[in-house]
């Protein structure tokens, strides 16, 4: 019985057999007692009677007989009458029969009083035992709503309220853990807010000053040109800003259901760098693509191809003139890799654990395009559908991203 396995409970039933067999062990003292002085009430009563008829002359052959006899006769009955000995007579008009009821009724009433007092400290202390249980359990849940929970309710003995107990705690640390997210999660808001506030502000700025240099000289088209030229930089940087916070946003809620289906990784490769080819010519970069033109990926091409084009743009960003891009994939039993590298600057040591925070940018990348949201997008965009990003780098040797998805998830 899972009721029994409560120590408390347990303490308490064995409290109870002890009541029961004190209260069996008092009847059959009270028998004993009772048969003791109901048989010394026969034989003092007895012996008063036969001193008296002795006293009386009354043959001892006759008082022996009428001691023995058990029968009854109408004279005797009616003599006891005239006495006023009946049924209906109060046992207080019998002296003996009085002192013999008094004794047995005392006896009785100690005995009763004596196991009704053990019965109620028994029950009185299970229930304040119990009762701190449950204040201490009160006191706890107390806490728990206040937001502490240094302090944790007993879960590892046996029984129900123990059981209660340790659901108590479950549900604790689930709300622990929601508060802990909570925490992190309106932390992780301010930080993003104070991110984009600061990015927003330089084009901002700029966008400010370039309006005033154009208000004040509206006639000089050169100056129009080229200012306005510069405010529609700033414009799509405001824009790339905003898109790729909004896509990251929509990422983090859940909120974007990829359509995984089967695409060329050349087809998407080429999709994902389409538009980069133009800037690398411009910069005296080039882009190389290599592997089984064959090869299938079940995956959403459109965010797998935004995906990779972050790679590309980053390793364009960090690549000298004159440098390459190489975008990769290979095939093993149980992995597709697309790997992105460069011949650029590498990664510091103690820059490449935090590439992948949000607006993070090294300092000795402060001079190069970019916001900091590229390698985060990718990652988010690579783990939502299952797979893995990572990177390998050495300062001065280039930098190696790649994204691997399982063929059996596939």
């Amino acid at each position: 019985m899972t009721l029994l396995q409560d120590r408390q409970v347990r303490w308490f039933v064995w409290f109870l057999l002890l009541f029961a067999v004190l209260l069996a062990a008092a009847g059959l003292a009270l028998g004993a007692a009772y048969n003791h002085a109901a048989q010394t009430l026969y034989f003092d009563r007895s012996a008063e009677i036969t001193s008296a008829l002795m006293e009386q002359g009354v043959p001892e052959t006759v008082i022996a007989s009428a001691l023995q006899s058990d029968s009854t006769t109408q004279e005797g009955i009616h003599l006891l009458d005239l006495l006023g000995m009946t049924e209906q007579t109060s046992a207080a008009l019998l002296p003996t029969l009085d002192a013999f009821r008094q004794t047995m009724n005392g006896a009785v009433l100690a005995v009763c009083a004596a196991l009704i007092c053990l019965l109620f400290i028994g029950t009185l202390c299970f229930l304040r035992a119990r009762r701190a249980q449950y204040d201490r359990a009160a006191q706890t849940v107390r806490c728990y709503i206040d937001g502490d929970y240094a302090t944790r309710l007993p879960q590892h003995r046996e029984g129900s309220l123990f059981q209660l107990f340790a659901e108590a705690e479950k549900l604790a640390t689930i709300l622990q853990a929601k508060e802990q997210t909570e925490r992190q999660n309106k932390e992780f808001l301010k930080s993003t807010m104070s991110d984009i506030s600061h990015q927003l502000k330089t084009p901002l700025a700029a966008m400010m000053m370039y309006q005033e240099i154009l208000a004040d000289e509206p006639g000089n088209a050169a100056v129009v040109r080229e200012f306005a030229s510069k405010m529609g930089a700033s414009l799509r940087r405001m824009e790339t800003l905003i898109q790729m916070m909004l896509k990251i946003a929509r990422l983090d809620a859940g909120s974007i259901r990829f359509e995984r289906r089967s695409v060329s990784v050349a087809e998407l490769t080429e999709s994902a760098v389409q538009d980069l080819l133009i800037r690398a010519q411009r910069e005296g970069k080039t882009i190389r693509m290599q592997g089984d033109p064959a090869q299938q990926l079940i995956c959403d091409p459109a965010w797998t191809s935004e995906a990779v084009g972050n790679l590309v743009k980053n390793a364009l960003d960090h690549t000298e003139q004159g440098g390459s891009v190489c975008v990769s994939w290979s095939c093993t039993p149980v992995l597709l890799q697309i790997k992105v590298e460069d011949d650029g600057c590498g990664i510091a040591p103690e820059d490449i654990h935090h590439i992948f925070k949000r607006f993070y940018r090294s300092e000795r990348a402060l001079d190069t395009p970019g916001v900091g949201l590229g390698l985060p997008l990718a990652k988010a965009i690579t783990e939502g559908q299952g797979g893995l990003l990572s990177v390998q780098s050495e300062p001065g040797q280039g930098a190696a991203f790649t994204i691997s998805f399982s063929l059996t998830q596939s």
